[in-house]
């Protein structure tokens, strides 16, 4: 198993948000994660990363226990997170962001061939690489968000709400995108309130009530879930 969490538990203060939260993710899987607003879906993918502390429980990937490492260190081990919102550098330009995406690595070759295949991935950021990133529109900063962190050549992805804000046709692009990017070796964990799209492109999903597992199973048997389907997916 390539990530492994057990018993998570995170504390904002004295309020426990994650209650003992458990989740596998195998090499090479798109794994869903849905659930409400406030239910901790994107505390957990905070955790994975550590930009939040855990209070309890254990992180393992690749055999490396994450809980004990800085953030700084679970990007070197491999472990991406894109975050909700975008978060570019509205005043650095589509290849600065990607420069600096790429700050744990320095085979300068390498960094140039992961551009490439960026702007192979995202034609619309080639043509657009020397605009600021707060120019850019909507989309075109969510994939500029998501290039930046192949830039680290993740082994694994946490996407926290690619999604949101966009329209459908950009929600389709996108995830056509993240299929071709698993495609490419990349394992990827998806944060993402479009539950129908996400369970579509998902080998296996969990769903999240209020800081716990309530369940989980391959993404074509929660499509296929009646409660599921009237509680996430509009009937």
């Amino acid at each position: 198993m390539l990530l492994t969490v057990r018993d998570l538990r995170v504390k904002y203060g004295n309020v426990e948000v994650l209650h003992g939260i458990s989740l596998d993710v195998d090499e090479g899987e798109i794994v869903a994660i849905l659930g409400a607003n406030g239910a901790g879906k994107s505390t957990t993918l905070m955790a994975v990363s550590r930009i939040v502390k855990s209070s309890a429980g254990s992180i393992e990937f690749a055999g490396r226990a994450l809980h004990r490492l800085k953030p700084h260190d679970v990007v070197r081990e491999g472990v991406i997170q894109v975050p909700e919102g975008r978060r570019i550098f509205n005043t650095l330009s589509v290849e600065e962001n990607l420069a600096l995406g790429a700050f744990v690595r320095d085979d300068a070759a390498g960094i140039a061939k992961t551009r490439e295949w960026i702007y192979e991935l995202f034609p619309i950021l080639k043509e657009r690489r020397d605009q600021l990133g707060g120019t850019l529109s909507g989309g075109e900063q969510q994939m500029l968000a998501i290039a930046r962190g192949l830039m680290a050549e993740p082994k694994i992805l946490l996407l926290d709400e690619p999604s949101l804000g966009l329209a459908p046709l950009l929600v389709k692009a996108i995830f056509r995108t993240l299929k071709t990017i698993n495609q490419a070796g990349v394992t990827i964990v998806l944060v993402e309130q479009n539950a129908k799209a996400a369970l579509k492109l998902a080998n296996r999903g969990y769903i999240l009530e209020v800081g716990n597992v309530v369940l989980q199973d391959s993404a074509a048997a929660l499509l296929a879930n009646p409660e599921v389907r009237k509680a996430y997916l509009g009937g």
